[in-house]
């Protein structure tokens, strides 16, 4: 039994019996909690990896304020975590709908991200384009670039090399519509360019622009206007390396990369897995799930991990 404190007078207890998790409200004041404070809870949970406990939350808080949106997006998030996808973007659909302007950017990014956890690129851009769209036309420039550079990197891993190509240009092109852009942030988007451009080039094969394009990455790098951006050379080497078949060279890479990062974490299994190192695989994969963060990089990783977990 897991015992969440909610208030002075109040306290959750999530029950797990028999693989169901029920939860109950205890004490007279149980309908007086704060759906906000509900979603609070919930959040936590799913930090943690409890899917169904946190769900069980967002529904309480939706019984008390059906059109709260951040219950409709943390459920949502949840249940794409489980894989049922079909009951996330029920949530998510309400979300867009109920979200005030200000926040109707991130529910639809949302729901995008939901259709790449299925590996659905076409639906995802709908969603990514009505984003990048307003940002567009309220002037927001920066956020338009990183918009599009999000829909170009679902599109790269969806095997859509012409859209991603296509996408990830109109970011760097975009970027450069802002005024007086200062010279580390020029800095950073010619990397951003050069770094998709290796990519893209490995997923076709084509090893002699990937590793110009590396080249490229490595000289802007080297500048130091941007360091904290140092960890992303290891990421775009093992990649490449990984794609051009070299993969002993993508493990020693991807192994100084970001180990907190699931997309990261998948490509290494990857690599083992065609080193024909089954437990090293399994290892790398079962280090993706423990990620709970409802993001593009996760949608990319996640789905995978679980299958090859459950497979044995």
């Amino acid at each position: 039994m897991i015992i969440i404190d909610m208030q002075p007078v109040l306290r959750l207890a999530v029950v797990a019996c028999a693989g169901v998790i029920n939860v109950s409200l205890i004490g007279a004041a149980a309908q007086t909690v704060d759906p906000a404070d509900l979603v609070k809870q919930a959040r936590q949970l799913n930090d943690e990896g409890k899917q169904d406990a946190a769900l069980a939350l967002y529904r309480q808080a939706l019984e008390r304020s059906p059109d709260l949106v951040d219950a409709h997006l943390g459920a949502g998030a949840a249940l794409d975590l489980k894989g049922e996808y079909q009951e996330a973007r029920q949530h998510f659909e309400k979300a867009i709908q109920l979200a005030p302007e200000a926040g109707k950017n991130r529910a639809l990014t949302n729901m995008g991200i939901s259709y790449a956890f299925e590996g659905n690129a076409k639906n995802a851009s709908t969603f990514y384009r009505q984003v990048f769209d307003r940002q567009m036309a309220a002037g927001e420039l920066a956020d338009a670039a990183g918009t599009a550079n999000a829909l170009a990197r679902i599109y790269l891993e969806c095997r859509d090399l012409d859209n991603a190509f296509k996408w990830y240009q109109t970011g760097y092109e975009t970027s450069r519509r802002e005024p007086k852009l200062p010279g580390d942030q020029v800095d950073l988007w010619d990397l951003r360019w050069a770094h998709a451009q290796a990519r893209i080039a490995a997923r076709k094969g084509n090893a002699r622009e990937a590793r110009k394009q590396m080249a490229i990455v490595k000289t802007i790098l080297d500048k130091g206007t941007n360091p904290d951006q140092q960890i992303q050379y290891a990421y775009l080497a093992g990649y490449v390396d990984l794609y051009l078949k070299d993969y002993r060279g993508a493990i020693a890479e991807l192994e100084k990369a970001d180990q907190t990062d699931p997309f990261i974490l998948s490509l290494i299994a990857q690599a083992y897995e065609k080193t024909h190192d089954a437990a090293r695989a399994r290892e790398y994969y079962t280090k993706v799930l423990a990620s709970n963060a409802h993001t593009p990089n996760n949608a990319f990783a996640r789905p995978m991990a679980r299958k090859k977990v459950a497979g044995g």
